[in-house]
């Protein structure tokens, strides 16, 4: 019978004892009850007849709330019990120069040149004899990725030795950032990545220098570029695996080289002399000395020839202060800027371009900037370009897919949304672009008298 019926059967029934009235909120409660009952069973009878639900393991664990200190406590001892396990597993120098040893000892001759090599009868001797942390690495898949041209059929000894080397330092700044992974899942915050940078300057010969009082900027300015580019969506946090795969951290770590040259260390954005630039600029352009960039204060920025049109759109769409940007901002900007070659400065600017937000410029837009180079030409004195020529002549470079309209996609696959960008925002970069032909050949001559002298 079906269980409704069922129910609606007893409810039904008078109550046989008339002289006790059930009241109204017993009678509901007997009706939850009944109804359970029935529902229960009913359920019950409709059996899984695919027992293997009940073999799956666990995969999702929720994380443990706020109020939840002991289970938070408990998670952080876990992971770092975890991470020191993982560390030990990892060759100690001790370790990695026995390896060296070894496989010095069991190279194949002949020599090329001055590099030692080895066949894969003694690189398997060598990873019998190296212990189970090496084990990993003398595998038939790792010997095959570092063998080239080699007519013997061996690989170098040095190769495999920095690639060993190269996995070793992966998995130790891995393990390391990951103490500073305050959340365990697997990405860092900005204030994360703030602490692990802060901790890292004293481990860092090249910014010795640097006073205590510059630090919070020098680590804001190191911080910037990690999110600048890693993080597009703006979402506040950046995966490990990301900032491992990039060659960000190869350049903060670059400056543990006593010995670094000076190029080195001006084009390396996380250097002293770089971040002391780049801060010295924000104090040069903050005229009035209250800690952030006005409109007007920031158009004296580089050559002090980016069209007001354009810096409208950056103060219209970047984070701003009652009307001024703060250093952050400004850091995003510069990054945008000495980086128009790069993804993220494009879609930067991209967006500042797009003034309809469309997600893409189409003529009109493109008027809307060049209009304002011409009005800079007039000022400077110099004859306005037509804008149809201009327009004709950043079809022809993008070849964009829409014939009326280029996407930032389309700027991407042109490799020219460096060229196409100066021209729409700088009178200075569009004069370099427009007299390029002019500069090539004064280079040439210049080159030409230097090397008759």
């Amino acid at each position: 019978m079906d269980w409704k019926e069922v129910l609606r059967r007893r409810l039904a029934t008078p109550n046989t004892c008339p002289n006790k009235k059930k009241s109204e909120q017993e009678l509901k409660d007997e009706e939850m009850d009944l109804f359970t009952k029935y529902y229960s069973e009913w359920k019950g009878g409709r059996k899984n007849t695919n027992e293997f639900y009940k073999t799956i393991p666990r995969f999702y664990y929720r994380l443990p709330a706020e109020d939840e200190v002991l289970l938070q406590k408990l998670r952080e001892e876990s992971r770092a019990v975890f991470l020191q396990r993982k560390s030990r597993e990892l060759l100690d120098n001790e370790e990695l120069q026995n390896l060296w040893f070894l496989l010095d000892k069991h190279q194949t001759p002949p020599m090329i040149g001055e590099e030692a090599m080895i066949n894969y009868e003694n690189f398997l001797k060598v990873g019998e004899k190296a212990g189970a942390k090496c084990k990993q690495f003398f595998t038939a898949k790792v010997f095959a990725k570092l063998l080239h041209t080699d007519s013997y059929g061996r690989i170098s000894i040095m190769q495999f030795f920095n690639y060993v080397m190269r996995k070793v330092w992966l998995h130790q700044t891995r393990i390391g950032l990951s103490l500073y992974d305050v959340a365990g899942q697997g990405y860092l915050r900005e204030s994360d990545l703030e602490n692990y940078i802060l901790e890292l300057i004293p481990t860092l010969p090249q910014l010795d220098g640097l006073e205590k009082s510059f630090y919070s900027f020098y680590v804001c300015t190191a911080v910037r570029k990690f999110f600048f580019f890693l993080d597009p969506l703006r979402t506040g946090k950046i995966k490990i695996q990301d900032i491992l795969a990039c060659s960000f951290l190869d350049d903060l770590l670059e400056l543990r080289d006593e010995e670094l040259s000076k190029e080195s260390q001006e084009t390396n954005w996380f250097s002293a002399p770089s971040a002391l630039r780049v801060y010295g600029q924000y104090l040069n352009l903050d005229k009035d000395h209250n800690g952030m960039l006005s409109k007007e204060e920031l158009s004296r920025y580089g050559t002090a020839t980016m069209t007001n049109v354009f810096l409208d759109r950056v103060f219209q769409e970047c984070l701003t202060y009652d009307g001024e940007m703060d250093y952050k901002t400004y850091l995003d900007f510069v990054l945008a800027l000495e980086n128009r070659k790069e993804l993220a400065a494009l879609q930067y600017i991209f967006k500042l371009l797009d003034i309809e937000n469309k997600g893409y410029l189409n003529v009109f837009s493109l008027n809307y900037f060049f209009r304002a180079i011409q009005e800079l030409m007039k000022i400077h004195g110099q004859d306005p370009v037509s804008f149809q020529d201009v327009k004709d002549e950043i079809f022809d470079m993008v070849k964009p897919k829409d014939p009326l309209k280029i996407s930032l996609q389309d700027l991407i696959n042109s490799n020219q949304g460096d060229t196409v960008t100066t021209i729409l925002i700088d009178l200075n970069g569009f004069w370099t672009y427009e007299n390029r032909e002019a500069l090539v050949a004064n280079d040439s001559e210049n080159s030409a008298d230097l090397d008759d002298t």
